[in-house]
């Protein structure tokens, strides 16, 4: 009898590390080859009822990686988004990131400290009450609807970040950062009589926002310490026309 061809995963010992190390220079090498990296793209977001009933949001609470997290992630360095990912999310250690990132270990652990530094920096972790969150957003929909200054700068973070991602045809996406700042641009809102309602935008207390039965905008808050310490907006008719935005007939 002929013996059985070997290939190249027989001399895999750790089939699922060797999988996870694959996925991870392709991604890297995906990262690399880019030409540039917004700092205000927004990622798709998934909408949903305020009671928040689909599976989809299910996992997004259940999960720690929201959208607040996939916005600072696509800020960081190639490297320093792998090591980060591999190390604080799946648990990898130094030793095996080092390699894929082609660094020592120690440089490694440098990179995904620097990312964890840029994440905590940036509050990517919401406060846990949504109830709290949304009596924020609520509260912040009705001072822009008001074009109340004052009420705006109260409830948002000084360090606050708005970006904004109204498409190709807007343009380049836009970064706007402080209090005062974001309540100017969110003062410009009151004066285009859009129709509000509100949502769960990946998870969190969220806003859809429509025009003449039209979506308009989609516009999903962090809420860190009491605070609005980050808005995203979704204003590009392209990905907003193919958005699911049923859930919030019923």
């Amino acid at each position: 009898m002929a013996p059985a061809r070997r290939t190249a995963y027989d001399e895999v010992d750790d089939l699922g590390a060797w999988l996870t190390t694959v996925v991870a220079r392709i991604s890297l090498n995906m990262l690399r080859s880019r030409k540039t990296r917004s700092e205000a793209h927004v990622p798709e977001p998934i909408i949903d009822g305020v009671d928040g009933t689909s599976p989809e949001h299910g996992a997004l609470l259940a999960n720690t990686v929201g959208l607040a997290l996939l916005v600072v992630l696509e800020t960081l360095a190639p490297a320093e988004r792998v090591a980060f990912v591999l190390h604080d999310i799946f648990g990898m250690p130094f030793e095996q990131i080092a390699p894929i990132v082609e660094r020592t270990p120690d440089a490694a652990r440098q990179l995904a400290s620097r990312a964890r530094r840029r994440v905590q920096e940036r509050k990517a972790t919401p406060d846990a009450d949504l109830e709290a969150q949304r009596s924020v957003v609520d509260a912040f929909v009705a001072a822009a609807r008001d074009g109340d200054f004052q009420r705006l700068v109260a409830v948002l973070d000084p360090e606050v970040v708005l970006r904004a991602d109204g498409g190709a045809t807007a343009g380049a996406p836009i970064e706007i950062r402080g209090a005062e700042h974001v309540a100017r641009r969110a003062q410009t809102f009151s004066r285009l009589g859009l129709v509000r309602r509100p949502a769960l935008v990946n998870g969190a207390p969220g806003v859809v926002c429509t025009l003449e039965g039209k979506p308009f905008s989609i516009m999903a808050f962090t809420v860190s310490g009491g605070k609005i310490a980050a808005i995203d907006i979704l204003h590009d008719p392209e990905r907003l026309s193919r958005i699911d935005l049923s859930a919030l007939d019923g």
